[in-house]
């Protein structure tokens, strides 16, 4: 399937692109919203964008191409941002895209292991350098283990049941495998859902083997730093864990610790924040766009401005 960019005319509208600005887009994929932005760049501006995956980073920067050379990809976790950008003399930026999903060519590559629709290997890594796999995770973890990344990555309610079952079965090598055991350890009113039965297993060890949790809060926390007064930060997440990281981070940054008391002033006092919200609810896909790409539907965009 083609990948589709999610909210990808809002969010980019969103950033407010300046035509001679510095953009990064932290989660490059297949290109569709750092293509957006390069074409709203003059030869001034410059698109810095950062992806784990090689795969991505070769088919991106062809697309990039034929739209202008005022781009650098730079093949890299995104909780290194400072770093990374470092390494191109980079110290502040006008915007800063945050993009969360999977992209759809890796859940439709067999052998990235990322589908529960199809066989393939155990992998689901993100940068195909890096040594932790699935594989590795569903047949060396204590059930114990497997049950708390189920549960904190998944929010599967049935993780304790779907641990005991990977570890009385293993040794487990591909999707399809991993797929039966789950659909044994479930009821028979979940498997009769609409919903994938595996879809949560799948998605917490995506999220576990790629740290990508742990990653998202490095990267927002830089990302605070790096933006100019005026420049904005947007967000696109699509899964509760995703959704708490950013609601904590952006309330510590717009919210002042004596909001309260502030409030109940009769004067206007400067809460000493350095970010406003702009989004107050996250903006959701129009039903034109959950009618083209179905899988937009829990998307969210989130928008702060640094004051």
């Amino acid at each position: 399937m083609e990948h589709i960019s999610v909210l990808l005319n809002e969010s980019v509208a969103m950033l407010e692109v300046k035509p001679d600005g510095i953009y990064v887009d932290c989660t490059l994929g297949r290109g569709g919203h750092a293509s957006a932005i390069l074409q709203q760049l003059s030869a001034k501006g410059l698109l810095i964008a950062l992806d784990r995956d090689e795969q991505a980073i070769k088919q991106s920067g062809q697309t990039l191409s034929k739209i202008g050379s005022n781009f650098k990809i730079i093949k890299g976790n995104f909780d290194q941002l400072k770093l990374l950008l470092a390494t191109k003399n980079i110290t502040n930026v006008d915007g800063i895209l945050y993009d969360l999903g999977v992209s759809s060519p890796q859940f439709d590559q067999n052998e990235r292991g990322f589908s529960y629709r199809n066989d393939g290997p155990l992998d689901m890594r993100m940068d195909q350098e890096q040594s932790l796999t699935a594989q590795e995770v569903v047949n060396t973890y204590s059930q114990t283990q497997l049950s708390e990344i189920l549960t904190k990555y998944g929010d599967e309610q049935f993780a304790g049941q779907i641990a005991s079952e990977i570890v009385k079965t293993r040794p487990l090598t591909s999707t399809l495998q991993l797929v039966e055991v789950v659909k044994k350890a479930l009821p028979q009113k979940v498997l009769k859902q609409k919903k994938h039965p595996a879809k949560k297993t799948f998605q917490a060890l995506r999220v576990y083997v790629n740290d990508e949790m742990n990653g998202l809060e490095k990267s927002l926390r830089q990302a605070f730093d790096l933006v100019k007064p005026q420049g904005r930060i947007c967000l696109i997440t699509f899964q509760s864990q995703e959704e708490a990281i950013v609601k904590k981070l952006i309330k510590e940054v717009t919210i002042s610790p004596y909001h309260q008391v502030l409030k109940s002033l009769p004067l206007e006092v400067d809460d000493q924040t350095k970010f406003k919200l702009i989004t107050p609810s996250p903006i959701k896909p129009s039903k034109k766009e959950l009618t083209l790409n179905p899988r937009a539907h829990s998307a969210k965009l989130w928008v702060v401005e640094k004051k």
